[in-house]
C-alpha cells in the first residue's frame, strides 16, 4: 500500500463515522538523539521489548508530523519520558518548543522521582502543558515514591491528564501492575490518569480500576491488534465493561514506534464485537475532545 493509499484508507475510517478526524493521545516525538536511542533499543529487541519489533514509521520528524496530518489526526501528543534523573526538565523544554512549532500537538511534559520534580512540573504547567507522561516500566520507579507526592498533588489539583504506562507489557518491571496504581489512587483519588495500552496485560484489573475511579481513562494503544494478540490477548473482545467504560476509553497508536500500519490499529478497534458507531466516535475523537476541551472545526 502506498503512503497515499494508506492515508486515504485511514481517512475513510473516521469520515464514515461522521468525525472531523482522529485525536491520538499516544504518539511519540522526542529530541532526535533520544528517539534514535529508542529505535536502537527496539531494533535490538532489548529486555523491556522482548521480541522483534520493527519500527514502521522510521522517518524524519517533519515527515512523521506530515504523515499524521495526512491521516487526519487533529491532535496528537509528544510523549517524552526519562529513564534517569536530571533528564525530565530538559525533555519538557524540548517538548514545549515542539508544541509551539506544531500547534496540532497537545503540549506535553513528563517527570521523574527526583528532588525538584514538583518545581519543573509547575513550570511546565505554567508554560502550557496539557498532558503528562509517566513510564513506570522504563523509568523503573514506584509511582508512590515520596519524591513524587507533590507532583501528583499538583496534577490532581489542576486536573491535567497523565498517560501512565503501568501495565506489565511488553515485559514486567519492578513496579508495574495494578497494585501500585491502586495505592497511588488511594492517596490521590482525583488524578486524571490515562492507563496506556489498556493496562496490558492486566486488562481485567485496569478495566476495574477505570470503572471504580471516575477520573481514570484507558487508551487503546496496541490493544486488540494481531501483534499484541499473539502474546498478550485481550481476555474477551466482547467484555461488556468495554461498553460500560466507553466514554473513558481514548484512541492511542504509539506512532511512530509501531510494528504495523496505522490503519491496523483502527481496524482492530472497529472489528470489536458488540460496539456501535457511537462508541467508536467517542473512542476515536469525542472522548478526548471533551477531556482536552478541543472544539469541533467550524463550518
Amino acid at each position: 500500500m502506498t503512503q497515499e493509499d494508506e492515508a486515504a484508507a485511514v481517512r475513510q475510517v473516521w469520515s464514515d463515522l461522521g468525525l472531523p478526524g482522529i485525536i491520538d493521545v499516544h504518539t511519540h516525538f522526542m529530541p532526535k538523539s533520544v528517539m534514535d536511542k529508542v529505535w536502537q533499543y527496539f531494533d535490538s529487541a532489548g529486555p523491556m521489548v522482548g521480541r522483534a519489533w520493527p519500527i514502521n514509521y522510521r522517518m524524519d520528524e517533519t515527515t512523521r508530523v506530515g504523515t499524521l496530518r495526512a491521516f487526519g489526526v487533529r491532535r496528537f501528543t509528544s510523549l517524552v519520558y526519562p529513564h534517569k534523573p536530571d533528564m525530565a526538565a530538559w525533555l519538557n523544554q524540548w517538548a514545549a518548543q515542539f508544541a509551539r512549532e506544531t500547534p496540532d500537538c497537545l503540549p506535553t511534559a513528563t517527570f521523574y522521582p527526583e528532588p525538584g520534580a514538583a518545581d519543573y512540573v509547575k513550570a511546565a504547567i505554567h508554560a502550557g502543558a496539557r498532558i503528562f507522561k509517566a513510564h513506570i516500566q522504563v523509568g523503573d520507579y514506584d509511582p508512590t515514591d515520596p519524591l513524587l507526592d507533590d507532583v501528583w498533588g499538583v496534577l490532581e489539583d489542576c486536573g491535567i491528564p497523565v498517560v501512565i504506562h503501568c501495565g506489565s507489557g511488553p515485559q514486567p518491571g519492578r513496579f508495574t501492575g495494578p497494585e501500585p496504581v491502586r495505592r497511588l489512587l488511594r492517596r490521590h483519588p482525583r488524578l486524571a490518569l490515562i492507563i496506556a495500552h489498556m493496562g496490558m496485560p492486566e486488562y481485567d484489573e485496569f478495566l476495574d480500576i477505570c470503572l471504580n475511579s471516575p477520573s481514570v481513562h484507558l487508551d487503546t494503544t496496541m490493544a486488540f491488534t494481531a501483534f499484541v494478540h499473539e502474546l498478550m490477548p485481550f481476555p474477551t473482545a466482547d467484555d461488556p465493561r468495554l461498553r460500560t467504560a466507553g466514554e473513558r476509553i481514548l484512541f492511542g497508536s504509539d506512532f511512530p514506534n509501531i510494528p504495523y500500519g496505522y490503519l491496523e490499529a483502527l481496524d482492530a478497534i472497529t472489528a470489536l464485537p458488540g460496539i456501535d458507531d457511537a462508541w467508536l466516535r467517542g473512542v476515536m475523537h469525542d472522548n478526548a475532545a471533551r477531556l482536552f476541551a478541543i472544539e469541533l472545526p467550524s463550518g
